[in-house]
């Protein structure tokens, strides 16, 4: 893992893009024109690593969806990145059949199976077009890399495998075992593009263990035959493979409910929380002000605005895990650092009588004037930093907007209180009933938290009353209507114990953020600085990684998929600790606990941890799942 999942995830497409061969140079030193056909599985895992710029430096002048109408063009290759999937095969027969391409490149994110393999086969033969199917490729590149160290299974379909499918009341044995064969083919794609065979730990009787034990079948399968295995030859590369191997962590989502519902306070988290944010992209509504009218003035239209937060973004790699308080004041500053910097442009060209020359006059001025062509040089980065700047204050002033309108912080505060234990300073029933605190949502993941991390259920009587106030208020009961099933069930009476016994300390309000005249105006907004707690899913992983003796993980399953002969035993063969870990969520994932691992990572030197999930969803969109469940 010393090269990210990231890294090799976009040295496999660009592979795949020079038609499964080091990048190919014509004679003129042009790369190879070609057109790239996927269909949405395909866009979701691409369109996080690689920019239209990137495409276009690699010859792709055109990228079109599958099943859209396309157009012939007989003298260009086309390369094909899409599922094995019966409608995408069809399709893809019926281009051979319309001959709309010079040669075709197929390429399957995960194995395409013989059967499906004989009828493009059959097709090729039919429109006399074998010769035209160059190569026919399985990828292995079945899930979505959104960071160095986080990837999710799938954008497309997610409520196949997400938290209310797993966990329906109603499921049948045979709908579980395909959403079980759903995850592990796309962990078992992980694996192969990792280049690494993990040792496998799990909780017993949970969704986790049969996807362990799936997987673990599934790898030493492949292991087994020598020379057709995926983890052996050049396809990887020489030396990819650690000294250690890395240690997977499955674990369920019903271990911990509440931080999925938590109010949030770092950058990354409350974007995605308050905000249309997926795929590393998030989608605003900007007002353009009013306009006037003969019934008078009205808001004007709302422009709808895309920003790409990436890895080549310096701010936001900063500062997504910052609190936001603290991001305020960094954009202010940057913003105030940009301001000085252009002043002095403006002045030094002033000086010399140039405002309306072009660099390249204003390079041939003498020697003298090396500071002026020093600061002209530098200005393409000037704007590419008033670019950035422009993008995260727009992003920023959205999220402040949700926080100021729904007290958010205040939220944050009084959740962090209930699931610690500390003394609270306003009665829950007042928080609940208070008009101008929050939306339904922000009430009910208020509730849902007390209940779950409560010792004791409240009484009949309190029950009754906390669920008119929640009624009153708007919020729709059926979530927890479940919650009540699955805290019965799960027996969670020792659930208060989790989640550590520290708050978030508040500040004063921050003097440079209260500036007249700042882009920010904090004034309201408590200023709460984060203290480091681990989470449930971090503490099992540190439990694991260090090979530490706890009640809460003794019990784990252990799977070595090199080990011959199927063996399991809740005692580890290696008993030193790890440097490498995966930590997969079945059931779904989130920002806060990526975060938290992220955080727990930083003093661990030399240690590294990637973080997955079946799905990611904000806190709406769990609720949504939770509601579903409870109404059965």
């Amino acid at each position: 893992m010393a090269a990210g999942i990231r890294e090799k995830q976009t040295v496999a497409l660009k592979r795949m893009l020079n038609f499964n061969v080091p990048p190919v140079k014509n004679s003129t030193g042009e790369p190879v024109w070609k057109v790239l056909i996927y269909d949405r599985f395909g866009q979701d895992i691409i369109s996080p690593l690689l920019s239209v710029k990137e495409l276009r430096d690699m010859g792709i002048t055109l990228h079109l969806l599958l099943h859209s109408d396309r157009d012939a063009i007989p003298d260009v290759p086309a390369v094909y990145f899409v599922m094995p999937t019966e409608e995408n095969i069809d399709r893809m027969c019926q281009d051979l059949r319309n001959q709309l391409y010079e040669s075709y490149y197929l390429n399957f994110i995960s194995a395409i199976s013989r059967s499906k393999l004989e009828d493009i086969a059959n097709a090729a033969i039919g429109a006399n077009a074998v010769t035209q199917v160059a190569k026919v490729f399985d990828q292995y590149l079945n899930f979505i890399t959104l960071e160095d160290d986080m990837f999710v299974l799938c954008n497309q379909n997610k409520e196949l495998v997400s938290y209310r499918a797993i966990n329906r009341p109603d499921i049948t044995d045979t709908e579980m075992e395909t959403i079980m064969d759903t995850i592990v083919d796309s962990l078992f794609c992980f694996f192969v593009t990792l280049g690494a065979i993990p040792i496998i730990r799990c909780s017993r009787g949970t969704a986790a263990e049969m996807v362990a034990v799936k997987l673990d079948k599934k790898l030493r399968e492949n292991l087994r035959d020598a020379r057709n295995s995926l983890f052996t030859g050049d396809t990887l590369g020489a030396g990819q493979f650690s000294f250690q191997r890395p240690l997977l962590v499955l674990v369920d989502r019903n271990i911990d409910l509440a931080t999925p519902l938590h109010h949030t306070w770092t950058y990354q988290a409350l974007v995605h929380d308050v905000l249309d944010f997926h795929l590393n992209r998030v989608n605003l509504e900007e007002s353009t002000g009013t306009e006037s009218s003969p019934a008078g003035a009205r808001p004007k239209k709302k422009n709808k605005k895309s920003y790409d937060l990436t890895m080549s973004d310096k701010f936001w790699q900063k500062h997504k895990g910052s609190p936001f308080p603290e991001v305020a004041e960094s954009v202010q500053q940057e913003l105030e650092s940009y301001r000085a910097q252009e002043d002095e442009v403006k002045r030094l060209k002033s000086i010399m009588g140039i405002e309306g020359e072009d660099e390249g006059a204003i390079s041939m001025l003498s020697d003298n004037t090396a500071k002026l062509t020093s600061a002209v040089s530098s200005l393409p980065e000037l704007l590419e930093k008033k670019r950035l700047i422009d993008l995260h204050t727009n992003v920023a002033t959205a999220v402040l907007e949700h926080i100021k309108s729904r007290k958010l912080d205040v939220y944050f505060e009084y959740e962090e209180k209930i699931m610690s234990k500390s003394t609270l300073d306003k009665s829950l029933l007042d928080m609940i009933s208070d008009p101008d605190a929050g939306t339904p949502e922000d009430k009910m993941r208020l509730f849902l938290i007390y209940y779950i991390s409560s010792a004791q259920a409240p009484s009949e009587i309190d029950l009754e009353q906390y669920k008119k106030a929640l009624t009153d208020a708007g919020c729709n009961l059926a979530p927890l209507s479940y919650i009540k099933q699955w805290k019965a069930f799960t027996k969670m009476a020792s659930a208060p114990t989790s989640y550590g016994n520290t708050t978030p300390k508040p500040l004063g309000l921050l003097s440079r953020v209260m500036n007249t005249g700042s882009q920010f105006v904090m004034e309201g907004v408590k200023n709460l600085v984060l203290k480091q707690q681990n989470l449930p899913v971090t503490r099992i992983l540190d439990n694991l990684m260090e090979m530490k003796s706890n009640p809460e993980t003794d019990d784990y399953r252990y799977f070595d998929p090199k080990m011959l002969r199927g063996s399991d035993s809740s005692v580890p063969r290696n008993k030193n600790p790890f440097q490498e870990a995966i930590v997969f969520v079945v059931g779904g994932g989130n920002y806060i606990e990526y975060q938290n691992l992220i955080d727990y990572i930083k003093g661990k030197q030399g240690k590294h941890i990637l973080y997955g999930c079946s799905e990611l969803f904000n806190a709406i969109q769990f609720i949504k799942q939770l509601s579903q469940l409870g109404q059965k």
